[in-house]
């Protein structure tokens, strides 16, 4: 869709309370400098936020002879988001100032067994965001939006799940669904995206323009950032590398295909690698990924041998599949996130490491950071709340973000 005047003001606006985020309290000519804005365009969008409540001026500073130059800082306490981050087993929600600042956090486990119907998912998300208001005794109608996360392919204008293989949904209307129940803004769309959002904003991603965020958990994918901008793709649906194939007539994957990335190195894959391994081992929870996860990262740091093989096996899929990703993409940063990766990361990512030189492209390879995800909290709600951000600075400007307005992903560059 062709950018309209309107939607280029929005994505400045929000490429403004961006840089002064990142860095206020902040001058508007030193915005004008990092963003490459005209002095007039900042001051003019500076106005409208400060009129919006989202920024307040703090201060002066010295120019060096001339007048001196007013500070601005994100007002931290103009308004509330939320970031509601549905994954397979559980939904965490985080409550944000406006400066993306946590306030208070709940998380509801889902059994997805017996928990993994529309309407189960909605009343989890319902009862979660209400808990956390409660706790910070504030009421759903303060919050200027409220960003939702949901695994698989989502129409982001629609408000719909398309595919979530995990809970075998199709076309589900969730965005209708949640706004029977609560009287707020709504934004969805994935964790790829919302992982990719955290990082560029306030983890490795920061001060990159190519980025690559892995999330390993009970499914897997990337979230992609090409020339500082999230990619989106044509359908919303880039980054399903966990779908691509690793083993021609390989495993069966939950999507329907064989040999996936996922059927290896997500939870259930490395559940599959121990059944194959050890079928009697007491490491594994046959109902459980949870438990047997954690049960492998436990052994493995207790020099369990058969932890140790799960780990180095499913290090050696992994290795091949970033490989792939660093031969196609040629990021400069590729960050693995998400549960899995936050038990097993260390060690997944060191055997991973000495085995990538055997499948990658050098020069790519050179030039590739490979790291875990540094954030501190749940970085999906994080970028969930970005998105709730997002749509509430194009409220103020009259742009509904459900008409698709493009807004930069990366970022104030340096």
């Amino acid at each position: 869709m062709k950018r309209t005047s309107r939607d280029i003001r929005v994505a400045n606006r929000f490429e403004v309370l961006r840089r002064i985020l990142a860095d206020g309290p902040v001058s508007r000519q030193a915005v004008a400098a990092d963003t490459g804005l005209s002095l007039a365009t900042v001051s003019n969008l500076v106005g409208e936020l400060l009129q919006a409540g989202l920024l307040e001026e703090v201060g002066f500073q010295d120019s060096g002879g001339g007048r001196p130059r007013a500070l601005v800082a994100v007002h931290r306490t103009g308004g509330l988001l939320a970031g509601v981050d549905v994954a397979e087993t559980y939904v965490h929600v985080e409550l944000f100032d406006t400066g993306l600042q946590v306030l208070a956090s709940v998380e509801e486990p889902l059994d997805p067994r017996q928990e993994s119907s529309p309407a189960q998912v909605v009343a989890h998300v319902v009862s979660s965001l209400r808990s956390v208001t409660a706790q910070a005794e504030v009421g759903l109608d303060q919050l200027l939006g409220v960003g939702v996360s949901v695994p698989g392919q989502v129409d982001r204008d629609g408000g719909v799940s398309i595919f979530a293989p995990n809970w075998d949904w199709h076309d589900v209307p969730l965005r209708d669904q949640l706004t029977a129940e609560l009287n707020v803004p709504l934004y969805l769309d994935n964790p790829l995206r919302a992982g990719v959002l955290a990082e560029l904003w306030f983890g490795a991603g920061r001060g990159h323009d190519d980025v690559a965020v892995l999330t390993l958990g009970t499914g897997v994918g990337a979230g992609l950032a090409f020339h500082g901008q999230l990619h989106r793709g044509a359908t919303n649906s880039a980054g399903e590398w966990g779908h691509t194939n690793l083993v021609m007539d390989g495993r069966q994957c939950r999507c329907g295909s064989r040999g996936c990335v996922e059927a290896y190195i997500g939870a259930p894959g490395i559940m599959a690698q121990l059944r194959e391994i050890a079928p009697d081992s007491p490491l594994l929870h046959p109902d459980d990924q949870t438990a047997t996860i954690d049960a492998l990262a436990d052994g493995y740091r207790a020099g369990d041998p058969v932890a140790a093989a799960v780990v180095d096996e499913t290090a050696r899929y992994l290795a091949v599949a970033i490989a792939d990703l660093i031969n196609i993409v040629n990021p400069e940063v590729v960050v693995l996130s998400s549960w899995v990766a936050a038990k097993l990361g260390e060690p997944l990512l060191a055997r991973a490491r000495a085995l990538l030189g055997r499948h990658a492209l050098s020069r790519p390879l050179t030039h590739t950071e490979i790291t875990l995800c540094r954030i501190n909290g749940n970085p999906v709600s994080l970028g969930a709340a970005t998105f709730a951000l997002e749509g509430h600075l194009a409220a103020i400007g009259g742009v509904s973000p459900a008409l698709g307005a493009s807004v930069p992903a990366s970022p104030p560059r340096r």
